[in-house]
């Protein structure tokens, strides 16, 4: 059934490449108004003329960096004054920092992934939330990764960092369940990114499913006919999972 998203706005964090860069294509071309965020001005202008080239849905961007805590603030009070509502959420911005063992991270580089991964998720949620609920159908979708389970050598304040979005979405969403507001982690699995491409430099991109492929699983969790929340949904295998508690 083709995805019909006319009338609804989105926010997309990190849209001007990679998979939040799809998924706001994605999420235009169901019919959506994207507020497509962003450091990069050129990556949003491009995206801003592909979308006026696919012939549906419009954009709005906005330059922000998402350390910019009051700026986010900011972005929530436009939001309200302009469409008075929110119904998608996309928390799909992070970085990297570095593999590096634990002991030889730099406070600094620890600090950026907590600030951009973690605070600044919190924050957007902080300032949307309320523009969710007045949704008839407000729908959000926290970026994860595997690395927030395997916990994987050498990969620590990457791992952490989604852990803790992981956690904060499950919080949310167990506070949510009774609304028409449906809140979901999404892992998309290893991508053709440039990230990926930091974190595995002798590994072939050409082996791994292009972001336009895994924003096209990812963007049905909009739907307003979803029902799950609370979960993982896995783009590699396109399903969703459960979380289970320490045995």
């Amino acid at each position: 059934m083709t995805l019909d998203l006319s009338g609804r706005v989105a926010v997309v964090t990190g849209a001007s490449r990679g998979i939040g860069y799809f998924i706001a294509r994605e999420l235009a071309a169901a019919g959506a108004h994207v507020i497509a965020v962003a450091r990069t001005v050129g990556g949003l202008e491009e995206l801003d003329d592909q979308i006026k080239a696919d012939g549906r849905g419009q954009a709005t961007l906005v330059p922000l960096d998402l350390a910019d805590m009051a700026g986010i603030d900011r972005l929530g009070g436009a939001i309200h004054e302009r469409w008075g509502k929110l119904d998608i959420l996309v928390a799909n911005a992070s970085v990297l920092g570095v593999i590096s063992p634990i002991g030889h991270v730099e406070a600094k580089t620890f600090e950026k992934v907590m600030t951009v991964n973690v605070t600044s998720t919190w924050r957007l949620i902080r300032s949307v939330d309320p523009l969710l609920r007045l949704s008839d159908a407000g729908r959000a979708i926290i970026l994860s990764s595997n690395a927030a389970h395997s916990a994987r050598a050498f990969w620590a304040p990457y791992a952490a960092s989604k852990a803790a979005v992981e956690t904060m979405m499950r919080s949310w969403a167990h506070e949510t369940e009774t609304l028409a507001l449906r809140v979901n982690a999404a892992d998309p699995g290893a991508t053709r990114t440039a990230m990926r491409a930091q974190a595995m430099p002798g590994e072939d991109p050409e082996t791994l499913p292009h972001p336009s492929e895994i924003a096209k699983r990812i963007v049905p969790l909009a739907s307003p006919e979803l029902k799950e929340t609370g979960l993982i949904f896995q783009a590699k295998h396109n399903r969703f999972v459960a979380y289970r508690q320490p045995e």
